[in-house]
Parts: C-alpha cells; structure tokens; sequence
C-alpha cells in the first residue's frame, strides 16, 4: 500500500513514512521549534504525537483520560484480542501485571545470565572468522528469541516461525492488515497447544506457571494465558533485538566510543543506558476516552495518541545535549522502558540480554565498523531499531 508523502508534519504527521523512518531526531529536533505536539487525520478517529517528555510523562500516569486497550496507531483496527497487562486498564491491569512480576525480578532474572552468555557466544561462533556479518540478521535478532523460547519451554528451532508472526503483527499490518489476522491466529493455536501439553505434563517454564496463576482465586481463562504469552514473544523479543542492533550500530559509526568501551569494560552499563535513552526501541499508543487538555493541548474522545518515549528522551527540556550520545551520562532519567503503570516489567532481563550481547560481541569483535557501502535498513513505525546492519570486522595486525 502506497502512502502519500507528508507535506505539513505538524498537521499530518506519518510515523511510516521514509523520512520519520530514516532519522526521527533530526525531524523532532526541527518541529519542536515550532510545535510540542502534531496532530494526523491519516488514522482512524485522528491522532495526537506530543514531542516533549512533561506531556508523554503525563499522558503515561493518566488512566483516567487515556486507554491502553489500544497501543498502535493504525488506520484501522485490526481484530486483535487483548495482551494482558499492556492493553489493560485499572482495575484489571494490577493483578494481570502482578502475576508476571515474581518471575522477572532482579533475582530471578540475574539466575539467567550464564544461559545467556551461553547463547550470545554460541551465536559468535558461527560468526567467527567471518569478515562481513550481518550484525542484526545474524547475531540481534537471534538471541532474544532463544532466551524467551526458555522462559516459555518452547522449541526454540521455531525461531523463524517467530520471527515472522512478530514482523506481521507490527509493521507488516500496515501493509497487510489480513497477514497480522492470520499471524495472531497462528500464535494463539500454537500457545492453546502449548498450554494443552502443560496441563497434561507440567514444567517448570513460563507456561505451566501461568497455568496455575490466579487473580481473586480464580485460575486465569486460556484466552487471558494466550494473551500473556502472545505479549512476551512479541514485546519480550522485537523490543530487545531493536535496542541491541542499535547499540552495534552506534559502536559501528564512533569508533572513539567503541575504543573506549573496549578499554574501559566498566563504562558499558552506564552506555547501555545512554543507548537505550538515544535509541530507545519502542513507542505505545493510548485512546482518549475522555476529553482532556495536556501541555495546553486539548485531545478529543476517541483520538489515538502515539506515545514516544523515544521523543521523550530527546527534550532538550529534560536532557542537556539530548542529540549527542554520552556514553558516560551520569543523570539519566530516560524513559526508554516506559512511564507510569505499563513500564516495562521486563526491563531486568532486557539490560541484561543487552549488556551480556555487548559484552560478548566486543570481546569477540573489539575492531568493527560498518560494511563499506553499507545500506542499513530501519524498522518501520512504533518499534525502530536496525533490521539490516552490514558490518565489517576490521583484523588488527600484531
């Protein structure tokens, strides 16, 4: 489906299209000079894009005005089921979202890191000796997929399987709204089966224990584990694989940076969070049901709101040089995974696949930079990070 190119960002703004796609920042930086929040008829009942951090902070803690039951902008709806909790509401949301959070604790989640560092170098070895590797192809996208295939005892052998359910959920529904029908189908009859063989042989993964979860005593419905388990394939892997394929390409294009991590191994932890706040992944939606003004703006019933942390972590109202990435940032305060009730409750274990695929990938590859001529491709829409990174392992001669 063809898009008509967009002529006044501030009246008609298009999160898919090639210029928002290419370079979001430059675009932000330039409106917000004029203009704190776009507004778009191209999607269904209108749409609002606030620029700053105070109005996305806002908007994030007001479950009284805004509605999670709808976290994409589209022209359309697509008849989708809900994931619990991230397209919950209040009252529902707090027991659907304290169910999760036993098992992706800090304690819980630091137990996996030997299996991840198991899974990032198994990956490198296939890649050694190579001189041209597809960074995101064939490394980021691959490790999230193993480490959320054992938290859900699933075949991990499904991984392209996976792969392409989450591409037509996300960006491949715009362009194909019946191929994200049929990909949900697909994963709900593979997740009833699943829970199927669970009841009849328990394990210890993420399925058999939302098998015998309860909210007020009561055992959660299929329809409500299938949603769950739907929510931490699609946001437990796109997410992570976006945030670790930007990080390679950010060490890819400033080799004083990528010098210095590899001299200074301690600094990673404090880049990853400068990564995640300049390159942060991932953009929500909200539903205005109830008319409000935010920031002076008022928004109507109905409209969608395109939430973007993103945006959020480049105010220049809320960070000194919000366009300059500061691997040693010492405040900050990024919303990379969120505000208010539907942060992330994954967040442990993504810095942690994060750190563990920088870690490993350095140590193996300290000298790298983009494949000359190199062409990388960006996702598209609510969720951006590197689906092509062609780079160049450069061999230092002793």
């Amino acid at each position: 489906m063809s898009r008509p190119p967009v002529d006044d960002w501030s009246l008609d703004f298009d999160h898919f299209d090639t210029q928002w796609t290419e370079d979001p920042f430059q675009l932000w930086a330039s409106l917000r000079r004029s203009c704190s929040v776009l507004t778009s008829q191209r999607f269904e009942d209108g749409a609002f894009l606030p620029l700053t951090y105070a109005d996305v902070h806002a908007i994030a803690y007001d479950t009284e005005h805004f509605s999670s039951k709808r976290i994409v902008v589209r022209e359309q709806k697509l008849p989708i089921k809900g994931m619990p909790p991230i397209t919950s509401d209040p009252p529902a949301h707090t027991p659907s979202r304290r169910i999760l959070l036993p098992p992706f604790a800090p304690q819980e989640v630091q137990k996996l890191e030997p299996r991840i560092r198991g899974i990032a170098s198994t990956l490198l070895d296939d890649l050694e000796g190579r001189t041209d590797i597809d960074a995101a192809v064939e490394y980021a996208q691959h490790l999230p997929v193993h480490v959320i295939a054992h938290l859900l005892r699933i075949d991990a052998s499904k991984a392209d399987c996976f792969r392409t359910w989450i591409y037509a959920l996300g960006t491949g529904s715009v362009h194909n709204p019946e191929a994200g029908i049929v990909a949900m189908e697909e994963m709900s009859a593979y997740f009833l089966d699943n829970i199927t063989q669970r009841r009849a042989t328990p394990d210890d993964g993420l399925i058999s224990y939302l098998i015998t979860a309860e909210i007020e005593g009561k055992p959660l419905t299929d329809q409500h584990i299938i949603g769950t388990l739907c929510l931490l394939l699609v946001a437990g892997i796109e997410t992570t694989w976006s945030a670790i394929g930007a990080s390679l390409w950010h060490i890819a294009t400033h080799a004083d940076d990528r010098h210095r991590l590899v001299a200074e191994p301690d600094l990673l932890p404090t880049a990853i969070e400068e990564f995640l706040r300049a390159y942060a992944p991932v953009t929500m939606a909200r539903e205005v049901v109830a008319d409000t003004t935010v920031g002076g703006c008022p928004y109507h019933t109905g409209g969608q709101v395109l939430l973007s942390y993103p945006a959020a972590n480049r105010d220049p109202e809320k960070f000194d040089n919000p366009d300059t990435v500061i691997i040693d940032r010492a405040h900050n305060p990024h919303a990379a995974f969120g505000l208010g009730r539907h942060r992330c409750l994954g967040s442990n274990l993504a810095r942690l696949e994060l750190r563990v695929a920088l870690e490993e990938w350095l140590a193996r590859f300290p000298n790298f930079e983009l494949a000359p001529d190199a062409h990388v491709v960006w996702s598209e829409g609510q969720l951006r990070g590197p689906k092509v990174l062609p780079v160049r392992i450069v061999q230092i001669e002793d």
